[in-house]
């Protein structure tokens, strides 16, 4: 259960003073796991011949370990002002999460209207994350990033936050939320530079929640004043290290368009998804784009109120394009299933098992044969990976 802090040592650091009608709650998840990977990154000299491996982790279970802090001050007539800082922690080194930013998960502060809606400024999720994640097996079925699209091309494990930006989401009007963001590039003499936008929609009632968003960045691996949402980004790097898109980083823009659907019936919850992500205008080949497409299904069963089973099953298919050379290149298909067993011991507390197997083939960005790629975890050596993890989650 979220706890409202009474401790003034650790409240003074965020106001000066206390009011009977503001809160700060202090909240967090604590995941830890071991992992087994068939095929880990391994760089021998130039070159990746992988290796099995066996470690603890704390970013890829049901949920990346973090805590944070949100805050709510009541303004009266039902306009708030609100605040949430929020922190990754990886529990084996004790480091800071999202490359080891303080509160590289969230920074936000503004202002919320029971009626208006909500108007925040800081570092927050896009349009994809708020609208379409939750209708993904990401959030559905496990949290776990071992169940996210190949690369996380779409950002529907969110591993991408957006900088500097002004996001709005509408109230409820009986199910139907909304809203749309910009985020400034900041770059002196050129006002769009580095800068995007997203927008998106969801409609809940009863057993049905449907969920679709639009992104749109553009200069996304710009340099100037550290602009663009991969450049400017703490998981930027790693999101364009796997040879799946790494070859597309002088993309002019990147785009996704993403929608999907739950949908509950007894104790049965299942779904369907599909987005489009496109690298445009890639300098390095001769203006071409970059296309990918991604179709996800899966089912959550829940056999009692503590034990539940999901599965996931994911494809991924990149279109063929011509580099600088001359060869198509980026003719690439994943195919990725994934299976997950909870069993809670209390509200707070509880024990799992997840297993994701994946299998590439085709020609990946770089020209050479497409590696699998599970999650965040880098290009195994090889098109098989498969990873298994049996771990702990506890909520507070």
């Amino acid at each position: 259960m979220k706890k409202v802090l009474l401790v003034s040592a650790i409240a003074s650091l965020f106001c000066a003073t206390a009011h009977a009608q503001s809160s700060v709650t202090l909240y967090g998840i604590i995941d830890e796991g071991v992992q087994f990977n068939s095929n880990a990154k391994n760089i021998v000299g130039t070159t990746n011949v992988g290796g099995r491996q066996v470690a603890l982790d704390s970013a890829s279970g049901l949920n990346g370990s973090r805590w944070g802090l949100r805050g709510a001050e009541d303004l009266g007539d039902g306009l708030k002002a609100i605040f949430t800082l929020e922190s990754g922690v990886n529990l084996n080194t004790g480091a800071f999460g999202q490359g080891t930013t303080p509160f590289g998960r969230q920074a936000f502060v503004g202002l919320s209207s029971t009626k208006y809606g909500t108007v925040t400024l800081g570092r927050q999720y896009d349009s994809v994350v708020t609208y379409v994640q939750p209708v993904t097996t990401i959030a559905y079925v496990a949290g776990t990033s071992l169940f996210a699209h190949p690369g996380d091309l779409d950002n529907t494990d969110n591993s991408l936050r957006t900088n500097n930006t002004i996001k709005y989401a509408s109230p409820s009007f009986s199910g139907l939320t909304f809203g749309a963001e910009v985020s400034l590039g900041g770059q002196a003499g050129n006002v769009t530079g580095g800068g995007g936008y997203s927008a998106g929609a969801a409609y809940a009632n009863g057993p049905i929640t449907l969920g679709a968003a639009y992104n749109y960045f553009k200069n996304p691996t710009g340099t100037a004043g550290s602009t663009g949402l991969f450049t400017d980004n703490v998981n930027g790097t790693s999101s364009l290290s796997g040879t799946l898109n790494s070859a597309y980083q002088s993309a002019s823009s990147y785009q996704v368009a993403a929608a999907g659907g739950t949908y509950a019936i007894g104790p049965a919850v299942f779904g369907l998804s599909y987005s489009n992500t496109k690298y445009q205008s890639i300098v390095t080949m001769n203006g071409a784009t970059a296309t990918f497409n991604d179709v996800e299904a899966g089912l959550k069963w829940n056999f009692t109120p503590t034990f539940y089973t999901g599965v996931a099953y994911n494809y991924t298919k990149g279109d063929s394009l011509t580099n600088a050379a001359g060869v198509r290149v980026g003719n690439q298909h994943y195919n990725q299933l994934g299976l997950v067993a909870d069993y809670a011991l209390s509200k707070r507390t509880e024990l799992y098992a997840i297993g994701t197997l994946q299998k590439a083939a085709g020609t990946s960005s770089t020209g050479a044969a497409a590696v699998a790629n599970i999650g965040s975890l880098g290009d195994s050596s090889n098109d098989r990976q498969a990873v298994v993890r049996l771990g702990i989650r506890h909520k507070f």
